[in-house]
């Protein structure tokens, strides 16, 4: 073995060389599944590998050139711009003759809009297959034209038993052993992914003495587990969502946890702060009239006082939103409304409540502040978009809007 070789990172020396080789992702590799068989008969296409770190996707992308006999090519977002890509696209053009070129974009959601559109006229005329890896969610980071055009393949994040199996792999190379114990708690401080995995057991490697990897040793090592959630990738929307939900469902205490995972994790603060604003407009909305201007509230504190003082602001807000009453009526009747507008078009404006006004009626000139009164543009069906639920306060605008539409002929 060359010393190149030797001085590589264990993860990187055992990157699996065939399809056959690659941990996990059954769904995708069973030899039924259509990924399996697009590479099987060498009809691959561009394709977005959306999921955690150390799950496989430049393994895959690797695979990917190997079955279509195509120069792999590969740009880091973080490291390449605009310069690198457009070097790449020459070589492209000059690898046209011997196959085409396969371009993996590691962490492509962090190349910006104009970055990604860089990348379409090429991907649209066939000069390069483009394989893109991203950790975020890309109907949030990959722009819709491009996604478009690839295959989105979500990956999951490795079993506890895939990862004993790299490992095991690893203990080999390196010339050591280890019980399944050892290797099951490298695995539960590796949270899914094959290379931190490795990237431990490769650390503590030089402490093993007669050969054997033990319990004490590993323990000795001081490991602390990663909670896998890095605020600008690392499975950060499998969290946020795990909150959101956890509010939604009205139970405090499992939004809290996630909460506290998030914070743990690095999480900016306003970040969590937003996420709770919007929340409280769409799931709580006019059920609690209180849930938002306590959301906004504690947005603005947290940017006065900073953590760690911060957490508990965010404490606060969360099992308040989480325990408040529910309801997405609001949220639905602004959805159905644009909808509505898309499909029925622009119509005109009643003549009394255009500007200026011709006829219109004050409704504050008559009993109640309500006047009899039509507001619906001309000649428009009418919608009841809003529907208020029977839950905390829009129990009361519900009976309130029956109160009016029974003194009108207009509704």
């Amino acid at each position: 073995m060359y010393c190149g070789e030797i001085m590589k990172p264990l993860a990187a020396r055992l990157r699996p060389k065939t399809i056959d080789d690659v941990l996990g992702q059954t769904k995708i590799l069973d030899t039924k599944a259509p990924f399996r068989r697009s590479l099987e008969q060498r009809t691959i296409s561009s394709t977005i590998f959306w999921g955690p770190p150390g799950c496989g996707k430049t393994t895959l992308a690797r695979s990917m050139a190997i079955y279509s006999d195509r120069i792999f090519s590969q740009l880091s977002a973080v490291q390449d711009g605009m310069p690198a890509f457009k070097k790449r696209i020459q070589e492209a053009q000059n690898a046209q003759l011997m196959g085409g070129m396969l371009l993996f974009i590691d962490e492509i959601h962090r190349w910006n809009r104009s970055q990604q559109d860089a990348l379409l006229p090429h991907v649209e005329s066939g000069l390069i297959v483009l394989v893109g890896a991203t950790t975020e969610n890309p109907s949030f980071s990959i722009n819709p034209a491009l996604r478009s055009r690839c295959w989105i393949i979500e990956l999951e994040a490795l079993s506890e038993s895939d990862i004993v199996v790299a490992l095991q792999r690893g203990c080999s190379l390196l010339n050591i052993s280890a019980s399944e114990e050892v290797l099951k708690m490298i695995s539960a401080y590796s949270s899914g992914d094959a290379r931190r995995g490795l990237s431990i057991l490769e650390r503590i490697a030089p402490s093993v003495q007669d050969g054997e990897l033990t319990l004490d040793i590993l323990e000795r090592a001081l490991l602390q587990k990663d909670l896998l959630h890095d605020a600008k990738s690392d499975a950060h929307y499998n969290v946020v969502s795990a909150f959101i939900k956890s509010m939604r469902g009205s139970d405090p205490d499992a939004a809290l946890y996630w909460m506290a995972r998030m914070i743990e994790g690095g999480e900016d603060p306003l970040f969590i702060a937003r996420r709770m604003v919007i929340f409280a407009s769409e799931d709580i909305g006019n059920a609690d009239l209180r849930a938002l201007p306590l959301a906004v509230s504690a947005m603005q504190t947290i940017q006065l006082i900073g953590m760690p003082e911060a957490r508990i602001t965010l404490g606060q807000a969360c099992s308040y939103l989480a325990c408040a009453p529910k309801s997405n009526a609001s949220y639905r009747a602004i959805n159905q409304a644009l909808a509505f507008v898309k499909q029925d078009g622009t119509r005109k404006t009643p003549k009394h409540i255009s500007d200026p006004p011709v006829g219109y009626r004050y409704p504050h000139d008559h009993p109640f502040g309500f006047v009899d009164q039509d507001y619906w543009p001309v000649d428009a069906p009418r919608r009841q978009f809003y529907k208020p639920t029977q839950f905390g306060d829009e129990k009361v605008i519900g009976q309130r809007l029956q109160w009016w539409k029974n003194k009108s002929t207009k509704r």
